[in-house]
């Protein structure tokens, strides 16, 4: 299992928590994700690694923006 961390700009409440989750939790090998919106942090543990521009087009689809993209 690998984890991975980042940071996602314009998260405010658990609604958008939830929207960043669903949006990852279909990115192949995801097993596990956790939002931390007070942190503005995402931890996701796969398989193996993520493309970050599957991740970066992910986090866009739900609306907001994956930090240093």
């Amino acid at each position: 299992m690998t984890e991975h961390r980042y940071t996602v700009l314009g998260m405010a409440c658990d609604h958008c928590a939830a929207s960043i989750a669903e949006a990852l939790e279909h990115l192949p090998g995801v097993t596990s994700i956790a939002v931390d919106v007070d942190t503005d942090s995402v931890t996701v543990i796969s398989t193996g690694n993520l493309d970050r521009a599957d991740v970066h087009a992910a986090v866009d689809s739900a609306g907001y923006e994956l930090a240093g993209s």
